[in-house]
């Protein structure tokens, strides 16, 4: 029995109130209270301000009214803090006098928070099932000085500073309930019949339906003269969601009418029609919720029993097809940032999962545009302090900073890594006067996926068909995001209901529903998914139209699991909850889907049937009192609701925007105005994303965001494997370009289109005519010269496409790119991203930007793209350059491209890349050439000598910043005169321009000359340190002041990782003797787990028979850990780590009685190993099995995996070494030093006492460590990520049988996996195909054959 430590407490059952309380101190990690303190001080005086406290409060409503003693000191082993027990108490520990202030701040009840859905998950696992919610908060305790407590209004405004008002409340008493006293609304008659259109003009008003004039006339038209009966208040919300502009298009397949004369073609058909020019390897497009094109026969590991524990086996080559959708999430991530995008990335993962009869996720890329930052004392001199910014929209900052925050959770805890994105920052007044910036934001989420090509077609409704809703119950949440997000201006609508549109997410739900389809699709023929579509804008009402039209269906709102009982039927059928998709099966099924779902703990609904009436039917919760008893709540014609409607008419007009030539200052050098454009965001380092975002799970990972040896954000493509055991995969890379569009919309859009295709260009494809793009439109569509900017735009678009030879085959639209600032509209510059996506023959070829030949050994080429022909003029055009931008302006002459020369090129690289003759390449883009090269050098961690030629008149500015369309390659000297020749034959225009510089030589010179002139002598870190800045003060708001400064100071000292090896990684590795049956290992997961695939890929390479096991197969009894000699704990997020890392899968081992055997007998055998990695490795600890506290009588533990001591989520490539030691994994592999994947936010090393922590490092229980540039163990951030003593990165059992690392080798045991590897290696890895930590499980292997 646990010792109960609430207040020394004795008593043998303790009385469960309504709601139970408990307090634990500190409240907040030492980088978050850093960040609260900064908050407040920016509201009051340091002066004032003696102290800050913090700790949390846990609300937990039972159903029991007592737990025994034994039962509530295990709830209080889960909610304390290992070794902080004594910091958990039932009353507050917060002492307050009469010059505090205490503010607690917690989530607004208005529905479960997915901490609270894990949480309670958690004490289901091991038998708590009467726990009914758990929600928690922050406390804060402000101490001011004597009489200097705070005015009402100065605490108003440190409320609001402490949390996100969409989201969270302050609550002025502590809770005693958490019910709200919510009445389900009933559900009315709109009287048309009798009122005609005032009736729905009201109803318009009072439920925020967002309709337009066309919309009041249509639907008064429909009900009194086809339907002929009044409409229900449900059935209205329906109309307005599922026929909104956000779900229906209504602008794209419109009729336009341009000054008088309307246009041929609608903006959707010129856009299909771009697919004629290109080979026809689309398997879906514009028809399902992503768009799909030919793949490759692959052998990936799949379940041999998805519906329960089993052999992952090579499934004999299957094709997989190539997947790829994008959208926007744009109004709620300006609202509530975090949750916006959380919810935004879960919606795009859901369509994914949900094209064809269902589909694997694979990988995310992420985009974000916003208004100029204003961070409080970091002066960009182009930003306007001054300028207003709404209230109910979060400032630019904010989105930049928590955006990507919840784009990176989520992905994180789903298990999607994040390959490739975009940053971009716009807040200018025009030379008219009019302000242009991004006061509503973009959240832009694409992503790549694959599919069985078994399942590429989705059946028909049949009648008799079951409906099931897979994933999370309802709340009352997202209600009306559909129109919300329609709405023209943002602002125009009532602010109440802008909070009834903010949503909630919840990766752990998610990552679950996920599961069981894959579960689904993994059974190939057997796929039980006739038809699967993801919910989203619309919620119930539009997923199940569209799963059910054209055959009709009965849905029953009973069958629905509710997670809040006073849901109405308007709520279930509109409310835009996460986490849920639908699925028509046929009743034969029925079981064996929700067999799976009960295995993944994932809720599956059976709520309807297919009727074959044509109708959709919408039965009321029995019992309500909903008027007329006999009336459906919604009970409409699918024809009328779906079917073909009258196109809508669009009158637009074309305005000239009002251009000025660019005027810069005459004294301005090169070196100051880089000082500038170094500094915008669309150009700077984009660190603050990319090390926070997991760019490793899947172990499917070939190209990431960071390049060269100190992994330099600076990618141009996205690349993907299709299996661990094949080289074939996908690459996808974006374009866009909106400043440059403000000036010309349509050379805006043909620069979006060249932009992607250059990034692309690096990867090596099938064929340029295979790439295919999606298309996301961000526009203030409707408003005053902007529908035509748009049409135009799109017209250049589909042009240059086909001249290139490369078509749109899916995209979205958002088109009320507008807020309302003070009376002023204030519009976002109309926005086109353009992501291109392609299958890769080979995905270990793939170029990267950072300069490989130093010492004369390569040459620099450019080859640029704005003209035709190998003797073409440049043109140096600054107009929507990032230099315009940084002095307040946006030029006259805008740079343009030609589609030809973009062909000719891309091709020519094609080829270089296959015959190997390109070291490192990069495409001219925001901050021109100049900072092309500047990049190359930045990666490579080396400097560079060029010459740039051009005509005698041309300025240097221009020369250095114009953004016309180009790439720089660089070569090595030996193959110069083959790629001079090739690029000749191919009528590739080109440049040489020079040379790189070793690091070491000059300490990392550039120098720049145009025609001879020295233009730019400076040192590459100096300007590296420009371009960093801006990422780094961003990190500062999400990450340790200290932390950050430590990156920021020692990244100009770095070098080269120091990797070294005695093995070859390829050889064949030698067995003591064979057996005759492959020895079997349990890939042990659980609820939220994500790094099983991976974990199971390596041992079965290294000849294991790798099994899948749940935790629920063991709770019940479906298989034993008897039948395994290895068990192999996995990464991830188990139960989200609501409770601490791991903490929810050790309370199920420790406190489950099976599952506590089961581990017990299997650590007990001396013939078995264990292995855990990241959440596995906190599992370990957690149970003691290695580096355990053994002072008493019972072994326990002795670690904790703590916080990151940056306070943040860490992804990283960090370079560790091999001790000696008794790890049965890493024997003969002592002094080892490589690169090793690390993902996540609790890995610090904390042990009990200094005793045990003296103890491992005697007895040669530290398996490995994080090292420096010099090899020698470190605790200096980032080469050790999360504050570890003595660089601790893994830790082992005395006998070596149990081994436990934080890094992940399991994802890069490839060559191909890994991010950067040296010289000795070949080009990306082509000498060698395994890592040497292929070597761990090899040992595994042979330690199991002696």
């Amino acid at each position: 029995m646990l010792k109960n430590f609430i207040n020394g407490s004795s008593k043998q059952s303790i009385k469960m109130v309504s709601l139970a309380k408990y307090f634990r101190k500190p409240g907040l990690s030492e980088s978050q209270l850093e960040a609260a303190n900064l908050k407040i001080l920016s509201v009051v005086s340091e002066n004032v301000l003696s102290s800050l406290s913090t700790e949390i409060c846990f609300y937990i409503q039972a159903d029991s009214q007592k737990l025994s003693e034994e039962e509530e000191s295990i709830l209080m082993w889960l909610l304390s803090v290992p070794f902080e027990e004594h910091n958990l108490s039932s009353a507050s520990l917060l002492q307050e006098d009469s010059n505090s202030l205490l503010i607690e701040i917690g989530p607004r009840l208005n529905f479960s928070t997915a901490l609270s859905t894990n949480s309670v998950a958690i004490c289901h696992s091991f038998g708590f099932t009467d726990i009914r919610r758990i929600e928690v908060s922050t406390r804060y305790l402000l101490i001011f000085k004597e009489g200097s407590k705070p005015s009402k209004e100065e605490e108003n405004a440190i409320v609001a500073s402490l949390h996100d008002r969409m989201t969270c409340c302050r609550y002025k008493t502590p809770l005693t309930t958490f019910d709200l006293n919510v009445n389900p609304e009933p559900v009315y008659e709109v009287n048309l019949m009798g009122e005609g259109r005032k009736a729905l003009e009201k109803a318009n008003k009072d439920l925020g339906l967002a309709f337009d004039a066309w919309d009041l006339d249509y639907y008064t038209k429909l009900f009194q003269e086809k339907i002929k009966r009044n409409p229900t208040s449900v059935e209205c919300f329906d109309l307005a969601q599922s026929n909104s502009e956000h779900s229906r298009h209504w602008f794209f397949k419109g009729r336009l009418v341009v000054d008088g004369k309307e246009w041929p073609q609608s903006l959707f058909s010129m856009i299909m029609g771009t697919q004629s020019s290109t080979n026809n390897n689309n398997v879906i497009k514009f028809n399902d919720n992503s768009s799909a094109i030919q793949g490759f026969p692959v052998r990936p590991l799949i379940a041999d029993n998805p519906a329960g524990p089993g052999k992952l086996s090579k499934d004999p080559e299957n094709i997989r097809h190539i997947i790829f959708t994008a959208e926007t999430h744009n109004f709620p991530t300006g609202v509530a940032p975090f949750p916006g995008a959380t919810t935004g990335t879960g919606g795009r993962i859901r369509d994914v999962q949900a094209t064809g009869r269902g589909a694997h996720v694979v990988i995310g890329t992420a985009g974000y545009c916003f208004g100029s930052l204003n961070v409080p004392g970091y002066n960009l001199p182009w930003e306007d302090p001054e300028l207003e910014y709404p209230s109910n929209f979060a400032r630019p900052v904010e989105v930049a900073v928590e955006a990507s925050n919840g784009a990176s959770d989520y992905g994180n805890k789903f298990g999607e890594p994040v390959l490739s994105g975009f940053a971009r920052s716009c807040g200018l007044v025009t030379p008219s006067g009019e302000r242009r910036e991004y006061i509503k934001p973009i959240m832009f989420s694409g992503g790549l996926g694959m599919m069985d090509a078994r399942h590429v077609e989705k059946d028909k409704p049949e009648k008799s068909m079951e409906i099931l809703k897979v994933g999370g119950p309802v709340y009352r949440i997202g209600l009306g995001g559909g129109a919300a997000s329609s709405v023209q201006v943002q602002g125009d609508n009532q602010a109440e209901l802008d909070f009834s549109a903010v949503q909630r997410g919840d990766a752990e739900m998610e990552q679950k529903m996920n599961r069981v389809i894959r579960a689904c699709v993994e059974m190939g023929e057997a796929n039980p998914i006739r038809s699967i579509h993801d919910q989203g804008a619309g919620g119930n009402g539009n997923v199940l139209k569209e799963l059910a039209e054209p055959a009709g269906a009965i849905i029953r709102a009973d069958a629905f699991q509710l997670g809040d009982p006073t849901i109405s039927v308007m709520d279930l059928w509109g409310a835009e909850y996460q986490e849920n998709d639908a699925c028509l099966v046929r009743a034969a099924d029925l079981p064996r889907l929700k067999a799976i779902g009960e295995r993944e703990r994932c809720p599956v609904c059976h709520v309807g049937t297919i009727t074959g009436s044509g109708k959709i039917e919408l039965e009321d919760f029995e019992g309500s009192e909903s008027g007329d008893a006999s009336r459906k709540p919604v009970d409409l014609n699918l024809e009328y609701v779906l079917g073909s409607m009258p196109r809508k008419e669009f009158q637009l007009t074309r305005t000239k925007p009002d251009l000025r030539p660019l005027v810069l200052p005459k004294d301005l050098t090169v070196q100051e105005a880089l000082s500038r454009v170094l500094r915008l965001p669309s150009v700077a380092s984009k660190r603050y994303l990319t090390n926070k975002v997991d760019r490793s799970v899947t172990g499917l990972v070939a190209q990431q965001q960071c390049v060269g040896p100190l992994h330099t954000p600076l990618a141009d493509v996205a690349v993907a494997a299709l299996s661990h055991f094949d080289t074939v995969g996908s690459a996808t890379a974006i374009g866009e370009q909106p400043i440059k569009g403000l000036l010309d919309p349509a050379a805006g859009a043909r620069l979006s289109v060249a932009e992607s295709l250059t990034n692309l260009m690096f990867a090596y494809i099938t064929d340029l005519k295979d790439v295919k793009c999606s298309g996301n439109w961000m526009w203030a569509a409707k408003l005053e010269g902007e529908g035509a900017a748009l049409l135009d735009a799109c017209v250049a678009m589909c042009e240059f496409m086909q001249g290139v030879g490369v078509g749109v085959d899916g995209g979205k639209d958002s088109l009320s790119m507008a807020a309302r600032v003070s009376g002023e509209v204030v519009k976002a510059p109309g926005t086109l991203v353009i992501s291109s996506y392609v299958g890769c023959p080979d995905i270990r070829l793939t170029v990267t930007p950072d300069l490989k030949c130093p010492d004369g050994k390569g040459a620099l080429l450019y080859l640029p793209m704005c003209g035709s022909g190998s003797n073409s003029k440049n043109f140096w055009r600054l107009g929507g350059s990032a230099l315009a931008q940084c002095f307040k302006q946006l030029g006259n002459e805008v740079p343009d491209v030609n589609p030809q020369t973009v062909a000719h090129t891309f091709r020519a690289v094609q080829a270089l890349i296959k015959d190997s003759k390109i070291a490192s390449g990069h495409d001219v883009s925001d901050g021109g050439l100049v900072t092309c090269l500047l990049e190359m050098a930045f990666a490579g961690n080396c400097g560079l000598i060029v010459d740039i030629p051009s005509s005698e008149n041309e300025k240097t500015l221009n020369v250095l910043f114009a953004e016309e369309v180009g790439a720089v390659i660089e070569v090595k000297q030996s193959d110069l005169d083959y790629v001079s020749d090739l690029l000749k034959q191919k009528a590739v225009p080109y440049y040489i321009l020079g040379k790189s510089v070793a690091h070491n030589s000059n300490p990392s010179q550039i120098s720049i000359s145009i025609n001879g002139a020295m233009v730019l002598e400076s040192s590459m870190t100096e300007l590296r340190d420009m371009w960093e800045e801006t990422s780094f003060i961003l990190e500062r708001r999400q990450a340790s002041l200290q932390c950050v400064h430590q990156e920021q100071i020692g990244l100009k000292h770095r070098l080269a990782p120091p990797y070294k090896w005695a093995f070859d990684p390829d050889e064949k590795f030698n067995i003591p003797r064979s057996l005759a049956e492959a020895p079997k290992i349990a890939i042990v997961r659980e609820e939220g787990s994500n790094g099983d695939r991976e974990m199971a890929a390596a041992f079965t390479l290294a000849g294991f028979e790798a099994w899948d096991v749940n935790m629920v197969d063991l709770m019940e009894r479906k298989v034993s850990l008897s039948a395994f000699r290895g068990v192999a704990f996995v990464g991830g997020f188990s139960y989200a780590d609501v409770c601490g890392s791991a903490k929810g899968w050790a309370a199920t081992a420790k406190f489950n009685s099976v599952v506590q055997s089961e581990f017990l007998a299997f650590w007990s055998r001396p013939d078995t190993f264990s292995f855990g990695a990241c959440n596995g490795c906190q599992l370990m600890a957690l149970l003691g099995w290695v580096a355990p506290d053994l002072s008493g009588k019972e072994c326990s533990q002795g670690l904790l995996l703590d916080h990151n001591i940056s306070g943040r989520y860490e992804s990283r490539f960090s370079t560790v070494q091999v001790a000696s030691s008794p790890a049965i994994m890493f024997k003969g592999m002592e002094g080892t030093t490589f690169g090793m994947w690390v993902s996540h936010g609790e890995g610090r090393m904390s042990f009990k006492t200094p005793d045990i922590l003296h103890q491992v490092k005697s007895s040669n229980l530290v398996a490995i460590n994080f090292v420096d540039d010099h090899g020698a163990s470190t605790e200096t951030y980032p080469m050790n990520p999360n504050g570890s003593p003595y660089g601790i990165a893994g830790v082992c059992s005395p006998d070596g049988r149990h081994l436990a690392l934080m890094p992940h080798p399991e994802r890069c045991f490839m060559t191909w996996q890994c991010p950067w590897v040296p010289e000795v290696y070949g080009q990306r890895g082509a000498h060698k195909q395994f890592s040497p930590w292929i070597r761990l499980f090899q040992n595994a292997y042979s330690w199991c054959c002696q």
